[in-house]
């Protein structure tokens, strides 16, 4: 559903991504894994229109329409592709109450599927309950389920997440890596996730993409990832 070719990125004078080729195979769950500052978020950032590219391409194709090239949309035009964004911040409004967050998401969408909001609270039952609470008050753990509840009320066909588990317990992790699982396998959602957990990335994804200093320095079937190529690309001794 998206293909990166060459992509290229800086801030100001320093060269963050270089000549990046990623494919975001349909119905696939894809892992960009690397240690924290090899450009992770920069990628999630450029993909979701955030930062700009200075060069490559970034296309979005769906069946029966001709492929459109993501560079020259703006951030708020690529919900409406279908495409949903969690970046590791969340940014919710922490002053609405869960379900004004939701409606807010889904307003911005031109939407108003009661059956949409009803399903994310299939997913989310914790929010259902406190749906009447504001968002300052959450706990870290549902402030993200907040996050992404809202991204999936309007219902993406492709997922994008920023470090999901910054900051989480292993309890919520296992308590995401079951949803993503859900979401990808079940109900065939693409997702692409940038995390630095191995073991998280082993369990839910289909693919993974690794970044070193900017570069993609390997990619593949998730059952590549092995001990091998994680040390020397993911070890400390990489960084010198």
């Amino acid at each position: 559903m998206l293909s990166l070719r060459a992509v290229n990125q800086f801030y100001g004078s320093q060269h963050t991504l270089w000549n990046v080729d990623l494919d975001l195979p349909q119905g696939l769950c894809t892992g960009v894994i690397g240690l924290p500052g090899m450009g992770k978020t920069t990628l999630m950032n450029c993909i979701t229109g955030v930062l700009p590219v200075e060069s490559g391409t970034i296309v979005w194709h769906e069946a029966g329409a001709p492929p459109r090239n993501l560079l020259s949309k703006s951030p708020e035009q690529h919900s409406p592709l279908g495409i949903g964004y969690v970046p590791q911040d969340r940014r919710i409004f922490s002053q609405l109450t869960i379900e004004e967050n939701l409606h807010v998401a889904m307003r911005a969408m031109g939407t108003s599927d009661a059956a949409a909001k009803s399903d994310v609270y299939d997913l989310f039952p914790q929010l259902y309950m406190l749906r009447k609470n504001r968002a300052n008050g959450l706990s870290t753990d549902d402030q993200y389920q907040l996050a992404l509840a809202s991204a999936l009320v309007n219902r993406p066909r492709v997922l994008i997440l920023d470090e999901p588990l910054y900051g989480a317990g292993h309890s919520f992790a296992q308590k995401l890596g079951q949803l993503l699982v859900r979401l990808n396998r079940e109900l065939g959602m693409t997702v692409l996730l940038a995390e630095q957990q191995l073991s998280f990335i082993r369990r839910v994804a289909d693919r993974f993409c690794m970044l070193y200093r900017g570069r993609n320095v390997a990619q593949g079937h998730v059952n590549a990832l092995d001990d091998e190529l994680i040390a020397h690309w993911m070890s400390r001794d990489a960084w010198r």
